[in-house]
């Protein structure tokens, strides 16, 4: 089934409210499967180049950064949508987690894929955290 790119991002969001629902982290395995990038290089999905080829190391930062907020989030509100290009998209989400005061801003890029098996799918390119997600480390 094909989604709108505000479709593709509203589905992470919720599976990620719901994270170990079906199962132990759920939404983090929906996130991977919407994910654009070559396992098999090193990817800025994050911000930094990372190698996140292997879902256990997908998987640790968002148990071990801000982006522990997206993990059963009590609310959010879309900030601003933006189509950048034919088949680029952006969007800023307000989220309040479920921890006292727990609250950030991520951008969501999403790249419509063109040709191949993936022709017309709505992946995310990246997911950015809008303050500086890794000046308190990261365990990686």
């Amino acid at each position: 089934m094909q989604f709108t790119a505000e479709e593709a991002i509203q589905r992470q969001l919720d599976a990620l409210r719901y994270n170990d629902r079906p199962h132990q982290d759920y939404g983090i395995e929906v996130m991977y499967q919407f994910a654009g990038f070559n396992p098999l290089q090193r990817s800025t999905y994050f911000g930094p180049f990372f190698d996140l080829g292997q879902f256990e190391r997908f998987r640790r930062v968002f148990h071990h950064s801000t982006y522990r907020v997206l993990l059963g989030h009590k609310e959010r509100k879309i900030l601003s949508s933006l189509i950048v290009e034919e088949n680029r998209f952006k969007q800023r989400v307000w989220i309040r987690g479920c921890r006292p005061k727990e609250e950030e801003i991520f951008q969501f890029t999403m790249v419509q894929r063109v040709g191949g098996s993936w022709d017309g799918y709505w992946l995310t390119e990246s997911v950015l955290n809008d303050g500086d997600a890794f000046s308190g480390g990261l365990a990686y």
